[in-house]
């Protein structure tokens, strides 16, 4: 039975890095990705990402970017202190 097959177009990068890794592995780029697809679609932190991304789309407040930077640059001096609200 033949398996019907599609195109998906990625970056070079992406593609080059697919190669070698199926390669190492001694296996076809669709195998490996093949492999991969399932692990990313199960995985707990892609479905939180994905509830994060659904409350940004909503319209629910998020943090601005200076504030965010600000606090990060904080880290590993006297002045840090943890996100406010956690």
């Amino acid at each position: 039975m033949a398996t019907k097959t599609e195109s998906i177009e990625i970056d070079s990068v992406t593609a080059s890095a697919l190669k070698t890794r199926a390669a190492e592995r001694g296996v076809s780029v669709s195998q490996l990705v093949s492999e991969l697809v399932p692990l990313a679609i199960d995985d707990p932190a892609i479905a939180e990402l994905d509830r994060r991304w659904a409350e940004i789309e909503s319209g629910k407040a998020t943090v601005a970017h200076n504030d965010v930077e600000r606090w990060l640059k904080t880290w590993g001096t006297a002045d840090f202190k943890p996100w406010p609200g956690r």
